[in-house]
């Protein structure tokens, strides 16, 4: 199976680039063919081979990686795999391509790989970096029901089939849209603790732009997927979950800045799962209310 790698970048962390490109240089198997996409930057120097793509504005990180896709022909299909890597991550092992490529030949079910990040110096797993509920066994790998998107890899057959990332998310949730969309279409995704990325550990309300992306995309997410009957029920849980998580009055209010924004605004077109799906994401451990 063709493998290739789509990284995006700001321009501002060129040593991490250049050892993330080294670390997939370094692959076992057939080479992983890359494209470093520049959103709304320059790309800094990169090896002999890699493609690059310099984009005259920021896309936000599902729109720059969807250019990557298109890098690879309409909807990737040049390759049968894709990688999609943050430019600060690295990876741990040589044969994570080689795992990727033996995993989706032997389950045809098999769509989406999230991998499980860890921090280079402790080697610790952020509990929010496992995507599931049960997460305080992060060397468990399991199916699970929506993906990690800087370490991940997709069939390029699930984008051909349901499509890419959404544009208008910019930032927040765009992985679990996708997600669901594949689950509706039958696909599976599985959780490998196995397969590596080092990432410096973070948090995610680093983004100056976190609390009312966040929120905007919930409700962008449920409008766009779930039944009608769940929108209320999924978006009421996380409004609860906010307020008991109790955060700082400006970002409370940025949230629902952000909670109206995705009222008022055009999410994208409305596909909503079926509610087979719905039973199927119940059985993988994550009713689509939680």
């Amino acid at each position: 199976m063709k493998v290739g790698a789509v990284i995006i970048t700001m321009g501002n962390r060129p040593e991490e680039l250049r050892a993330l490109l080294a670390s997939v240089a370094e692959q076992d198997g057939d080479p992983v063919e890359v494209v470093v996409v520049g959103n709304g930057s320059p790309v800094p120097d990169v090896p002999e081979g890699v493609r690059t793509v310099e984009l005259p504005e920021n896309l936000g990180i599902p729109g720059g990686r969807n250019v990557g896709i298109e890098a690879f022909g309409p909807g990737g299909r040049n390759v049968d795999i894709l990688l999609f890597l943050d430019d600060d991550g690295l990876l741990a092992r040589r044969d994570t391509a080689e795992l990727c490529r033996e995993a989706f030949a032997a389950d045809p079910e098999l769509g989406i790989i999230s991998f499980r990040i860890a921090d280079p110096d402790t080697g610790e797993t952020q509990r929010r970096h496992v995507p599931r509920l049960r997460a305080s066994d992060p060397m468990r790998s399991s199916r699970v029901t929506t993906f990690l998107g800087g370490a991940n890899a997709v069939r390029t057959r699930v984008l051909a089939e349901v499509g890419g990332l959404p544009d208008e998310f910019f930032y927040a949730h765009e992985e679990t849209d996708l997600a669901w969309r594949a689950l509706d279409a039958g696909w599976m995704i599985d959780y490998r603790s196995d397969m590596v990325l080092y990432h410096p550990t973070t948090a995610p309300s680093r983004h100056a732009v976190y609390h009312r992306m966040v929120a905007r995309n919930r409700v962008w997410l449920a409008r766009r997927n779930l039944p009608v009957l769940l929108v209320p029920v999924y978006l009421g849980v996380w409004l609860l979950l906010t307020l008991l998580r109790r955060p700082s009055g400006p970002a409370l209010k940025a949230w629902f800045g952000g909670f109206r924004e995705g009222w008022t605004t055009p999410c994208g077109p409305r596909r909503p799962m079926r509610w087979r799906t719905v039973w199927r994401l119940t059985r993988l451990g994550r009713p689509p209310v939680i």
